[in-house]
């Protein structure tokens, strides 16, 4: 099949809360059509403005124009929209998690990988370019031997008793809320530099606000919602969890993963301590690669494509300090997928997290909540 030029390509992104306007946006910058929307009713999705609103999630996928659809809808979504786009012939980029279940997750790589069409799963931190610098140098046996891995993933946006989103009801995101929202994207980071894969786990959540003022309508996420009528709403999921982690090496690692954290915005942090060093990450600092040595100086590595692995300074477009950032790794993310797209049919070793690895966060999150509720070590499935 003969290769199409990306800007032949269309998307259909259904969505059009925060993180479907971000999608969007990295399509357009791409040079990839959005040739429309869907929103949870089209007046909503039209009065954003993003793309012509389709009347329904239906009407999208029979639009033959569209190659890609990119879901960016609630979590329990995920599974029958996804199945509704392969039966339609459509590739499919999903946001994590890719399903509420690994048993849902499971059935949608066997439907995928039957398919022959192009499947990704949006963990886009992978695409940091100082990430992928990272995971080169890791490659590379500059570390020698990984043995230990520690950060986290901090955020405040549901820090008052005030603050809602769709992610605070267990029907619409799952049995894990922080963990799977955020946990899933430190541990899918994690697994990618290193190349390790999590064995075992050992978690502890917690509730910090277990009674919530819920307004009574709908609030889009990292959305304010003030002077509205509210009811109390009891919280079953977790703010916050701490998790140990064990890897297929031998190596330890662990994480702390809270939505709840006061001054933290979107703060991702790794750090890999090695037999011949270390290096470290902070997201809000994500220019910057600290390079940690025992008979040398520390280095901090400026983003800078003359200065890194080739694998890395080709997922970098700007000078050094010309900074890039959060929507630039959703570009890179689809400039790989939309190179599959365009082929027709997904590489043998696709260098983007595919359904399988969206399928692996959720047999990881099986565990994570196993741990909590038996108080001891899980070991984890692989993920086929």
């Amino acid at each position: 099949m003969a290769e199409r030029p990306i800007n032949e390509l269309k998307a259909g992104v259904v969505g059009t809360g925060f993180i479907g306007v971000v999608h969007v946006d990295a399509l357009r910058r791409l040079g990839v059509e959005v040739s429309g929307v869907v929103g949870s009713t089209p007046e909503r999705a039209a009065a954003k403005g993003l793309a012509p609103a389709y009347g329904s999630y239906e009407e999208l996928l029979a639009d033959e124009r569209v190659d890609v659809v990119h879901l960016t809808t609630p979590n329990h979504l995920h599974h029958p929209q996804v199945k509704q786009a392969l039966e339609a012939g459509k590739h499919v980029v999903c946001e994590k998690p890719l399903a509420v279940t690994s048993v849902e997750s499971a059935e949608l790589v066997d439907l995928a990988e039957a398919s022959g069409l192009v499947h990704c799963t949006n963990f886009n931190i992978r695409f940091y370019p100082v990430v992928q610098e990272a995971r080169e140098r890791v490659r590379a046996g500059e570390l020698g031997d990984v043995w230990n891995v520690h950060g986290g993933y901090l955020q405040d946006w549901l820090a008052l008793p005030t603050d809602w989103n769709w992610r605070l009801e267990p029907e619409k995101a799952g049995e894990l809320r922080t963990v799977g929202d955020i946990g899933s994207h430190w541990l899918d980071l994690v697994q990618f530099v290193t190349g390790l894969r999590v064995t075992e786990v050992f978690a502890d959540l917690a509730t910090a606000i277990p009674v919530r003022r819920r307004p009574l309508g709908e609030v889009e996420t990292f959305a304010r919602a003030e002077d509205v009528a509210r009811a109390d709403a009891p919280i079953s999921t977790e703010d916050f969890a701490h998790v140990l982690v064990r890897f297929d090496n031998g190596a330890r690692g662990s994480c702390v993963v809270s939505q709840v954290s006061t001054g933290r915005k979107n703060s991702v942090r790794f750090e890999i301590d090695g037999s011949a060093g270390a290096l470290a990450w902070d997201g809000e600092r994500q220019e910057e690669l600290w390079l940690g040595r025992r008979e040398a100086p520390n280095e901090v590595l400026l983003r800078n494509p003359a200065l890194m692995h080739p694998v890395a300074a080709a997922r970098t477009h700007l000078p050094v300090a010309h900074a890039e950032g959060f929507a630039d790794t959703f570009r890179e993310l689809y400039r790989a997928v939309y190179a599959d797209v365009a082929r027709g049919a997904p590489s043998a070793d696709p260098d983007y997290p595919t359904f399988r690895d969206g399928h692996v966060e959720n047999v990881l999150a099986d565990a994570v909540a196993r741990s909590n509720r038996e108080r001891a070590w899980v070991a984890v499935e692989p993920g086929r």
